[in-house]
């Protein structure tokens, strides 16, 4: 098989990265594949690029590995292009979370929609698109744009309807939520087969089979509560179950913040999560993981690069879907996982123009959806609730329509549920004052937006959330994962 490139832009996720790379090499016909990575911090380039060169040097591989701050370089003749960048790093998610809580809003990750994750979006959509004209000048012909980068949806969105790029939106929520299922009913996770559909981070499994059998709702629900880990770590995932007759796929925390009924009341929210883990509903539980992990990568980047000596175990790989698709692609074996795409009319009863996450099969003619899925009603009206958010957002986002954008935040289900819409017009306001340097679409809107923030009347509050952890430091990361290796 002749050699290919795939390029990885925010290669700097390092952990992210390297578990892409070793996927693809668990490929044979993938021995000689060139990967190039681009990231805006030559520092984290640097280190990434020297795990990556000393597995395949342990490996003893033809494959080639270059890294550059040049993205337009890197891009230069891939077949396949793989981004997870997030646009603004910590410091502008920062804002993403504290800003909305001086208004009463409490996200666990707010990269989704809510305040946090419609603001995400802002700043990802025009470099998404940077990123699509350099696919169809330099990339080669026919490239497939495989995006990780949340908001999943708003960024794929884009993508297709403006950047006019072939592209794929790539999540685990799927296979995460298929794990537990197996999990609850004592089986191997491939004894699980399942349906699931809807949009990402709001999927449903609406056919689960256990060893061939299909399993009722009823069935379900029983094993989640019984489950001594999951009856207390998913208590929003178990409640929407009993209510819709199905479960999501989406994390406890996750899902809490795209309704609008678990965290609008601060006294209520400790009833809904649980502080075993930031997953699970912490207030601001994804920024303090990220900052952690961020911080931990500098000091332990010694223990990083022994691991890289460690042979690649093809029985280790993941089940992240780029690899897999890039297999099916280039040599035929077909692959079956979910996808983010434009709907099309996969999907009945939601709208042909968003992006659904549904199944699809992956061979040498492309990825092809399975058609004709009908949700169940109460999971189609929460996914257009949603839906339409995203609608908006991705179209203020390339236009850079402040007014749109206030009335998508207005229409977020849960800051709807929260705020007024006087308030929800100041919070945009503030938020794209904070974010400026990360908005060049907003540019001609933020000297207005100052002068409302300064005559603003609207009361604020110094709230920290019902559910906050500081970020730990490097030793006590460290004294944790010495315990779990115990």
């Amino acid at each position: 098989m002749a050699a290919f490139k795939v390029a990885i832009i925010g290669a700097g996720s390092v952990g992210f990265t390297k578990k892409l790379f070793t996927d693809i090499l668990c490929v044979p016909e993938f021995a000689d594949v060139e990967f190039a990575l681009t990231d805006i911090s030559e520092h984290n380039l640097t280190m990434i690029a020297t795990i990556l060169r000393k597995i395949v040097e342990v490996n003893k591989l033809p494959a080639k590995v270059t890294a550059t701050t040049d993205r337009r370089k890197a891009l230069e003749g891939a077949r396949y292009v793989i981004s997870c960048v997030r646009v603004g790093g910590l410091d502008a998610y920062q804002d993403d979370i504290r800003i909305p809580l001086k208004y009463g809003v409490d996200q666990c990750v707010g990269d989704t929609i809510c305040a946090g994750g419609i603001l995400y979006g802002q700043r990802n959509i025009p470099v998404i698109l940077d990123f699509c004209k350099d696919i169809r000048e330099v990339a080669e012909p026919g490239a497939r744009f495989m995006n990780y980068a949340n908001p999943m949806a708003m960024n794929t969105w884009a993508a297709i309807e403006y950047g006019k790029v072939d592209t794929i939106g790539l999540c685990h929520g799927v296979q995460h939520g298929g794990e537990q299922i197996a999990d609850i009913f004592g089986v191997g996770h491939d004894e699980v087969d399942y349906i699931c559909s809807g949009i990402n981070h709001q999927t449903w499994y609406v056919d689960v089979r256990v060893r061939g059998r299909k399993v009722s709702k009823d069935e379900i629900v029983a094993a989640f509560e019984a489950h001594p880990v999951y009856s207390k770590q998913e208590k929003v995932r178990i409640d929407v179950l009993k209510r819709f007759g199905v479960y999501s796929t989406e994390s406890n925390g996750h899902l809490s913040e795209y309704l609008p009924w678990y965290r609008k009341r601060p006294g209520e929210i400790m009833n809904w999560i649980d502080m075993s883990d930031w997953i699970h509903g912490e207030t601001g539980g994804y920024l303090r993981f990220t900052t952690e992990q961020r911080n931990w990568f500098e000091t332990e980047f010694p223990e990083f690069l022994k691991e890289a000596e460690e042979k690649i175990d093809p029985k280790r790989r993941s089940s992240e879907h780029a690899s897999h698709i890039i297999e099916a692609l280039e040599t035929g074996r077909v692959y079956r996982g979910h996808f983010n795409q434009k709907n099309r009319g996969a999907i009945t009863n939601l709208p042909d123009d968003c992006i659904i996450e549904s199944p699809g099969f992956v061979d040498r003619f492309g990825i092809n959806m399975v058609a004709g899925i009908t949700l169940p009603e109460a999971c189609a009206a929460t996914c257009l609730s949603s839906i339409n958010v995203q609608r908006m957002s991705v179209h203020a986002a390339v236009t850079g329509d402040v007014d749109l954008l206030k009335l998508a935040m207005l229409h977020d289900p849960l800051v709807g549920a929260i705020c007024t819409p006087e308030e929800v017009w100041a919070m945009v306001d503030e938020m794209l004052v904070a974010q400026a340097p990360w908005l060049p679409q907003y540019a001609h809107a933020i000297d207005a937006a100052k002068e409302r923030v300064a005559k603003s009347t609207v009361k604020t509050r110094d709230w920290q959330g019902a559910a906050r952890r500081e970020a730990r430091g490097i030793e006590e990361i460290r004294e944790e994962k010495a315990r779990t290796k115990v």
